[in-house]
């Protein structure tokens, strides 16, 4: 994503930290919290960034997939109705001073039946994906409202990466 934006990163990363959700987390929490624990377990003398998204029906966290029966039911749950996005971003300059910002978009779902998730399904594409889906794919024809981020929706806010990274001096 930050390729779209003409920023090339020199090496991308995967911190291996716990991603559990703790009691009572509320999704915008969890979602900063998970950004500023991956952003703290890398350590380099250059501009890190870090974001986390979070899919949340209600106060619930949706989980990153990894089963078809899971998807199925993120699926399910978020057919016909509307819920929120969270992608919270963590930013490190090369001097250790830190910038944050969580942006919140709202994603409508048309109602789903039973044939558009089976061939979804079929896709794979939900593997991994925070809520079961991925917008910028053939869940794209699922989406019937949409405000906020997109960027952010997809898994990074590109507008408000740019604006911390300014404000860290970043030219």
């Amino acid at each position: 994503m930050l390729r779209q934006i003409g920023i090339e990163p020199d090496e991308i990363l995967a911190p291996n930290i716990d991603e559990s959700a703790r009691p009572g987390e509320t999704p915008r929490v969890y979602a900063a919290r998970m950004a500023a624990e991956k952003l703290a377990a890398v350590r380099a003398d250059a501009f890190v960034i870090a974001a986390d998204t979070v899919v949340a029906a209600g106060s619930r966290i949706l989980p990153k997939t990894e089963t078809l029966d899971g998807a199925r039911k993120c699926l399910n749950l978020l057919s016909g109705r509307r819920h929120r996005v969270y992608t919270a971003l963590a930013v490190r300059a090369p001097d250790g001073r830190v910038a944050a910002k969580t942006v919140m978009s709202v994603v409508g779902f048309a109602r789903l039946d039973a044939q558009a998730v089976q061939k979804y399904l079929d896709s794979g594409e939900w593997q991994g994906k925070a809520g079961g889906y991925a917008i910028q794919g053939l869940a794209a024809s699922f989406i019937d409202f949409c405000s906020g981020s997109y960027s952010g929706i997809v898994g990074l806010p590109l507008h408000e990466t740019v604006s911390l990274l300014r404000g860290l001096g970043w030219r």
